[in-house]
């Protein structure tokens, strides 16, 4: 029988947390990460294979999560993957000083410890506490920032992003860094632009839990000179597009097995593609392969006869919002049937700042109006007021658990308005 451990990662000990995930893994053992308030049940450790090995849950972006078993050697070869690439920029990876402010639990902030276990770099932790308030932030880091003379690296998700861009403190804070990796979810175009604008050295990139992390990165240099979408793919990735337009990749390093439905199953298919979920493009750009993603395959819907893919729509409608001036912190499009349209679009919004209640009608016909001339399948039929909206720690939407928000919340959305809003 394999050894497993059952990890419950807290953020507040994540060095103690890694710690004991070194230890572990030194016995050869395979180690489950789990939220430190999940109730996530191990994984039956007669069906493990030889480790030593990490199971660690996808985001649940797609509606489930579910937890994919790598073998150390994917980790080790993702972390050299990403090393040629540091290379490419210039960076020797040994010499580097990594921060990571992302949960041991996730993908994304697994992957930065790992990293520097692999590279020999030198890692240190950001308390959750600590990410809240750039001011603190800056005042804990200015004397390392002052004497530092290797390249700082750090991985965010947008939400941190944002929060610490609009901090004067925040702003500075960001300036010390070599490279910032943003992914779990798309960059929204204004924050984009603001970035380029403070000379932020962003390097967006695609990564997912199924390929240890990155798959593509755009280098700082073309992200400050104007470019957009996820880069180019690793040295060790193959990307394709398959015929429903979602994103298919091939790689040594894919879990090969996810336990789904009290089950382990197998992620690719005979020739080792695994399909993402995720639509996008490859564009060819001077001998380069350049990957956009357009969204989740899961999340396009059939209205009126009309494809709508609502996370379009919803960058469509922040970077209307910010124009118009209107306080919006975030914005979710989600799908409700609809008898003579199949499907319509309902929309959750939180505001960045507290409303008063006697002043949502005129907030309600703000917004109303910034979707007054698109097209009748791309207008929500509905608006709701959502103070909890917010992505999850890896900074990714669990659209399911927002469905569901509706569900209790609210029974209005069953009865949309027939024809246009």
């Amino acid at each position: 029988m394999t050894n497993l451990l059952l990890l419950k990662c807290d953020p507040k000990q994540a060095t103690k947390c890694s710690d004991t995930l070194n230890n572990a893994l030194e016995e050869q053992i395979w180690v489950q990460l789990i939220a430190a308030k999940s109730n996530q049940k191990s994984i039956p450790q007669y069906l493990l294979p030889k480790g030593p090995g990490i199971v660690i849950a996808t985001g649940g972006s797609s509606g489930g999560s579910h937890p994919c078993l790598h073998h150390t050697h994917n980790l080790n070869q993702s972390a050299s993957a990403t090393s040629t690439w540091l290379k490419h920029q210039g960076i020797e990876p040994k010499n580097c000083l990594i921060l990571n402010p992302l949960p041991l639990h996730h993908m994304s902030g697994l992957m930065p410890w790992w990293r520097s276990r692999n590279w020999g770099a030198e890692h240190h932790w950001l308390m959750p506490q600590l990410m809240r308030d750039p001011v603190a932030l800056e005042k804990t880091w200015h004397p390392l920032f002052l004497q530092e003379k290797r390249p700082v690296l750090l991985s965010l998700v947008p939400t941190q992003l944002k929060r610490l861009i609009f901090n004067p403190a925040g702003l500075r804070w960001l300036k010390h860094f070599e490279i910032i990796w943003v992914g779990g979810a798309r960059l929204s175009k204004d924050l984009e632009e603001i970035a380029r604008s403070k000379r932020i050295k962003l390097a967006p990139c695609y990564g997912t839990t199924e390929t240890a992390a990155m798959v593509s990165i755009l280098s700082p240099k073309d992200f400050l000179e104007g470019k957009t979408g996820c880069g180019s793919p690793l040295e060790d990735i193959e990307l394709r597009i398959a015929k429903n337009k979602t994103l298919e990749i091939r790689t040594q390093r894919l879990a090969q097995i996810r336990w789904e439905n009290t089950k382990l199953v197998k992620l690719s298919n005979a020739d080792g593609w695994w399909a993402s979920g995720d639509i996008a493009e490859l564009i060819e750009n001077n001998q380069q392969t350049e990957l956009k993603i357009l969204g989740r395959v899961d999340r396009a819907i059939n209205s009126g006869g009309e494809t709508v893919f609502p996370e379009e729509l919803e960058a469509r409608f922040l970077k209307e919002a910010t124009l118009y001036e209107v306080p919006l912190e975030s914005v979710m499009f989600l799908p409700v049937d609809n008898k003579e349209w199949g499907q319509r679009l309902i929309a959750l919004v939180r505001w960045s700042k507290e409303i008063d209640p006697k002043n949502h009608s005129i907030r309600t016909n703000q917004l109303k109006n910034i979707v007054n001339n698109w097209a009748p399948a791309e207008r929500p039929c509905k608006w709701f007021w959502c103070p909890e909206l917010s992505p999850n720690e890896a900074g990714k939407w669990d659209y399911s658990k927002w469905k569901k928000w509706v569900e209790t919340n609210s029974s209005e959305f069953k009865d949309c308005p027939k024809g246009h809003v």
